[in-house]
């Protein structure tokens, strides 16, 4: 029997995040945008956009459409609308995702990003970086680094109270690793 790992708590790992991104748009702030992944990624750029209380502008994606994995079966989306405040062009485009796991989640939102226009660039924050990279993507900010055995994913649940959640994930069918 293996033992379940303990899930660190969120508001601290938002108040770090938080104090960080601070010190990344001291000189910035003008030119930059925050967007968040739905859902998840939406909660925590919201988050982290009271704690700050930010004048700059707060978007959301929906990267469902947008993924190289929605055929496979795997994933059933819970369509919800992408909004951008404004021209992603020239911005330093800060995009907050909850969990970052194989990276596609992250690939599939920069696609959507450059359909909106061409940011100066793009700078990634997590909440957790967790191994099972298929893609060279790398965070930023992370809020923490977990490691965990190939068949639990972690979830953020909320929006209120926000907490980690561990459960089972889909197994990585041979094809798959084809």
């Amino acid at each position: 029997m293996t033992d379940t790992p303990e899930l660190p708590a969120v508001p601290p790992l938002l108040d770090e995040l938080a104090g960080r991104l601070r010190a990344e748009l001291a000189d910035d702030t003008a030119n930059s945008m925050l967007i968040g992944i739905h859902t998840g990624g939406v909660w925590l750029a919201e988050a982290l956009h009271e704690r700050l209380g930010l004048a700059l502008p707060l978007g959301t994606l929906d990267v469902s459409y947008y993924r190289d994995d929605l055929a496979r079966g795997g994933l059933h989306p819970r369509l919800q609308p992408s909004n951008l405040p404004g021209s992603v062009d020239g911005k330093t485009v800060w995009l907050v995702d909850d969990v970052l796991q194989t990276g596609r989640t992250v690939r599939a939102a920069l696609n959507e990003i450059f359909d909106f226009g061409r940011p100066a660039r793009v700078r990634l924050i997590a909440l957790i970086d967790r191994d099972g990279r298929e893609l060279p993507i790398a965070a930023d900010l992370v809020g923490a680094h977990l490691e965990l055995p190939s068949d639990l994913r972690v979830h953020l649940q909320g929006p209120d109270p926000l907490h980690l959640a561990l459960g089972e994930g889909r197994a990585r069918r041979e094809e798959d690793a084809r």
